[in-house]
């Protein structure tokens, strides 16, 4: 597979776990039946747990993605 279709498939990934994640969130935490904006008036409940398990999978893949993005464009990792 060439470098900038396992970048793509990389970066689909980050997607399909970044929709995961809002998903999880919309099920989660109410909606303002005006604005459709989260309504936190409620103190709705999450699960810190699924909640760090969402984060950790998009933080990951991120950071996976940097890496082929920085080797591609020869940037410096900070």
């Amino acid at each position: 597979m060439e470098e900038k279709e396992i970048v793509k498939a990389e970066l689909e990934k980050l997607i399909d776990i970044r929709n995961a994640f809002l998903d999880f969130l919309d099920s989660s935490i109410p909606k303002d039946s005006n604005s459709q904006v989260f309504d936190f008036s409620s103190n709705p409940k999450l699960d810190a747990k699924t909640v760090y398990e969402h984060f950790y999978k998009l933080d990951y893949q991120a950071r996976k993605l940097r890496s082929f993005l920085v080797k591609a464009y020869d940037l410096k990792a900070e």
